[in-house]
């Protein structure tokens, strides 16, 4: 059996996209998302574990101890259900809150990894934090979304082409960004770890995912997205050796000069890793 996680880490994550829309604003049109005041990309916490939950998804699938919670037009009563039954199929009477919320911990790989909230008002399983969170990504340089008309050659009804006399084009709209490179910064805990049970097997499958994501959610939107780098630090304690803003300081993403034209892909930057201040106690370990 896995051991729980005994160490705490910190990691930086870069990823990029190319003609496509990492992640749309439904406030905004489904623009992509932006800084209002610099205009740097955003891509939300909530998306990048989105993604992972569905690499997981594919990576473990109908494994047990590896279901996942929080799925797309899921009903979270009945998967908090499942609690319940079991634990009454296991001879307990009348579950309390702690067991449920430890059943779905042991069960839900996203429970375990990100917490939930699940005090719902039927089959309550209370709730649980988790031992990893990610910050928003932000794009290394300012982005400039850009609206695309796209037209199709047919129509949906009968009724649409009667109304197009015989022009069966029909125009949309597709918002895109021609090219940005974001940085991602995340922490996980071991203190947290003990309480939901997140363990070494599942950190590797937490890297495993953050590396090969973006390879299992192509779509016409998202235009080409690729993981460039993950640069974790592990501490050799559970409380840490170093403070997390001094280790994500040293690593410096810039782009390199390209006499004023804008960055077009991964090789328009340069990634420095300031090794030789890594403090005491603190390993580096490039995961990608």
């Amino acid at each position: 059996m896995s051991e729980i996680i005994t160490k705490r880490y910190e990691f930086v994550y870069l990823f990029d996209v190319e003609n496509g829309n990492p992640n749309g604003d439904p406030d905004a049109g489904n623009m992509p998302r932006i800084d209002a005041e610099t205009s740097h990309g955003i891509v939300t916490d909530v998306c990048l574990k989105r993604k992972v939950r569905n690499c997981v998804d594919i990576i473990q699938a109908n494994e047990k101890g590896y279901q996942i919670y929080v799925r797309e037009k899921g009903i979270l009563t009945n998967e908090q259900k499942k609690s319940y039954i079991a634990l009454e199929e296991e001879g307990v009477k009348k579950p309390s809150i702690e067991q449920a919320r430890g059943w779905m911990c042991m069960n839900f790989f996203d429970v375990r990894t990100f917490g939930a909230v699940m005090s719902l008002k039927e089959f309550n399983c209370g709730q649980v934090r988790g031992p990893v969170q990610f910050n928003f990504a932000r794009s290394i340089d300012p982005v400039t979304p850009v609206e695309l008309s796209i037209t199709r050659m047919a129509v949906a009804t009968q009724k649409e082409a009667d109304a197009q006399k015989g022009d069966n084009r029909t125009i949309g709209k597709k918002h895109i960004i021609h090219y940005g490179l974001y940085r991602s910064e995340g922490y996980i805990s071991a203190h947290l770890a003990e309480q939901t049970g997140f363990t070494e097997k599942d950190l590797e499958l937490l890297w495993n995912s953050l590396i090969n994501m973006w390879d299992h959610d192509h779509s016409a939107a998202r235009g080409k997205m690729n993981a460039r780098k993950l640069i974790v630090f592990e501490h050799e304690s559970k409380l840490g050796n170093a403070p997390a803003h001094k280790l994500f300081d040293l690593v410096d993403v810039k782009q390199k000069d390209l006499n004023g034209s804008p960055a077009r892909a991964f090789s328009d930057y340069e990634v420095a890793i300031d090794k030789g201040n890594l403090p005491s106690g603190v390993n580096l370990l490039e995961k990608l």
